[in-house]
């Protein structure tokens, strides 16, 4: 027989995982083509995801950033372009390779935090208005996928240079 008291009360927030995710900041980057991967890790570490405990700063110096960044597409926004070519570097490295911002992280957290990172490089180039280099990034990851698959990976890296210089519009 069901009680016909009054009701518990509800919880005044819900737990993490049920909450509806804060929007991502899609603010403008300033800053040096140099210390984008430290700019990406902050924004990471700032968003609260799954990924944010595991952000690391990294020694590295971004690979394709200022590849990017040189080209004339990108002259409006050069720090810009080059967060969302390591942006989606760091995806795939999540996927294929050792990532440079992540550390202590699973397989499962792996795959996920690419696809986020995918996901953040191809909106952040939307939010810039540049469809031709939308379309460029997303030939760029399908082709990566595609040779992985096909035991290709040896063609990455010079498709990498390539897709960066074609981002920038070089």
């Amino acid at each position: 027989m069901r009680s016909t008291g009054p009701s518990p009360p509800l919880p005044t927030r819900s737990p993490r995982h049920l909450r509806e995710p804060r929007p991502r900041r899609v603010a403008t980057v300033s800053g040096s083509v140099a210390d984008v991967l430290g700019v990406l890790a902050a924004q990471l570490r700032e968003e609260d995801t799954p990924i944010s405990p595991h952000v690391v700063d990294s020694a590295e110096r971004p690979e394709f950033g200022p590849l990017v960044a040189a080209g004339p597409r990108a002259v409006a926004a050069p720090a810009e372009y080059a967060l969302v070519i390591e942006a989606v570097r760091e995806g795939y490295l999540l996927h294929y390779g050792v990532p440079r911002l992540l550390a202590g992280h699973d397989d499962d957290l792996a795959l996920l935090a690419g696809d986020y990172l995918y996901a953040l490089g191809i909106e952040r180039l939307s939010a810039l208005g540049d469809a031709e280099a939308v379309r460029e990034l997303a030939d760029l990851i399908s082709r990566c996928a595609q040779l992985h698959a096909e035991d290709r990976a040896d063609e990455v890296p010079a498709l990498w240079r390539s897709s960066s210089r074609a981002i920038g519009g070089q």
